[in-house]
């Protein structure tokens, strides 16, 4: 395989950056665009030299030759664009969640496995930098296993900006289908555990802008023991935006500042803590990129599938089990078959 060769599903604000990850690379080519509005695909087509455009996936793949198809859609309603995409024996890159539902997302991934597709999720934010350098230092040689946590993000989100997508202003539950599902899936990869037990409440204050619920509290408790309380909102009355992850562990504690980076660690009786030294980094781009190298290699060369939807399935049941666990008043373990809780677009 000389060039892979992409098709890329839905032309909104995420859609810039995949068209720019993918030109930045000489051995990978946009070849087909698809948007179901003709002024986008048109435009798109004029600026992406040799590509066809088309309104379905399906009639694309009819009239060029692709490797994989990035899907930067909404989660709702996928069923046809996963269906083409198996039709044709294209790699599948998702735009996370894979779907608004975990029993859609359960269906996509059994999908693909029939189709002998390799489907992954764009879980970018395992790529960066501060993510890596974080999972590192807690290690037995390092800070040692963790044992508790917590995770702030605080967050007022216009999503009446022009580039941000708009489908989360109705979602039922916009914090955790299109924000928490991240902050979850780093847990799990940085401490190399899975949930047991999640006890949340989700709300929405008077003020927010979202029809669903654009607040999260929950208690959340890890194979070993590991406890992490996790706060998140969309709708934090204060525009500056606060993110603190902070890890305790046996050697002292780890602390994520900054969404992008500001990570430090420290002795119980250190004065201050000592900082990370990352690499500068241009975010959504650069982890957008790391992420997208992974995936070509797997389609050119075979190398491991990142992100592959059979792992994302564990992190959207822990948005499944919020979402019960608010409506029941009740602690819930996520691993229990039956958590099939929608967020409808």
């Amino acid at each position: 395989m000389s060039v892979v060769r992409v098709i890329l599903v839905g032309l909104g604000a995420r859609a810039r950056i995949w068209r720019r990850v993918v030109a930045a690379r000489p051995d990978c080519r946009i070849v087909g665009l698809v948007d179901q509005r003709v002024d986008a695909v048109m435009a798109a087509v004029a600026e992406t030299a040799g590509a066809v455009g088309g309104a379905t996936l399906a009639e694309v793949t009819a009239r060029v030759a692709a490797d994989a198809v990035i899907l930067s859609t909404p989660p709702g309603g996928r069923d046809d664009q996963i269906a083409a995409a198996c039709a044709a024996g294209l790699a599948i890159l998702a735009e996370k969640p894979l779907a608004d539902s975990v029993e859609a997302a359960e269906a996509h991934v059994a999908t693909a496995a029939r189709a002998g597709v390799s489907l992954a999720v764009g879980l970018n934010f395992r790529y960066l930098a501060v993510t890596r350098a974080l999972k590192a230092l807690l290690t037995p040689e390092q800070m040692g296993r963790p044992e508790f946590a917590h995770f702030t993000y605080e967050r007022w989100r216009d999503g009446r900006l022009p580039h941000l997508n708009k489908y989360p202003l109705t979602m039922d539950h916009p914090m955790l289908w299109e924000q928490s599902i991240h902050h979850f899936d780093l847990m799990r990869f940085v401490y190399d555990a899975e949930p047991t037990t999640i006890s949340a409440r989700t709300f929405n204050p008077s003020w927010s802008m979202y029809r669903g619920d654009a607040n999260v509290s929950a208690l959340i408790i890890f194979t070993g023991g590991l406890e992490v309380t996790y706060q998140g909102t969309w709708a934090g009355n204060w525009q500056p935006m606060t993110f603190n992850w902070r890890t305790e562990t046996p050697h002292g504690v780890v602390i994520q500042a900054d969404m992008f980076g500001a990570l430090g660690y420290a002795r119980r009786d250190d004065a201050a803590l000592t900082p990370v030294t990352l690499p500068a980094v241009e975010p959504w781009v650069d982890d957008a990129a790391a992420l997208f190298d992974d995936f070509a290699a797997h389609v050119r060369d075979g190398a491991p599938l990142p992100c592959p939807g059979t792992d994302h399935v564990r992190s959207l049941r822990m948005v499944a089990a919020c979402i019960e666990s608010s409506m029941t008043g009740r602690a819930v373990d996520p691993r229990v078959p039956g958590l099939q809780r929608t967020s409808p677009s």
